[in-house]
């Protein structure tokens, strides 16, 4: 059940920082993720470039729905620790590969703080 918009901007809380940050961060890994196998000459399986797409626009708009606190951020914050779970397992199937360890790490990171927001009251 979703929300009603609230009538006012109050502040974010420190939670919501926390989760906005988190997507931010994440979305930025995947990104660069995504660059260095691109530049690598498609080393990557076509699995892992879909759930770094996938996460990468997520999370982004998972953290602008939270800053416009609309009434659907909560179900966002639960379909993003999703696509975050889901690639951090697609990178974790390069482990040698350090970029990907690292992108692996900040998409479980983002999972859990959205899926503390999922249950929160925007």
């Amino acid at each position: 059940m979703t929300q009603q918009q609230p009538t006012t901007m109050e502040p974010m809380s420190e939670q919501m920082q926390d989760c906005v940050q988190a997507c931010m961060a994440c979305h930025g890994v995947c990104e660069e993720t995504m660059s260095s196998c691109l530049q690598a000459g498609g080393q990557a399986r076509m699995p892992i470039m879909r759930a770094l797409m996938d996460c990468s626009e997520m999370t982004r708009m998972c953290a602008d729905m939270m800053m416009r606190r609309s009434p659907l951020a909560n179900e966002m914050c639960m379909m993003c620790a999703q696509a975050c779970d889901m690639c951090a397992e697609a990178c974790m199937s390069m482990p040698d590969d350090e970029r990907m360890t690292r992108c692996a790490e900040s998409c479980r990171r983002c999972s859990e703080t959205c899926r503390a927001m999922a249950g929160a009251a925007m």
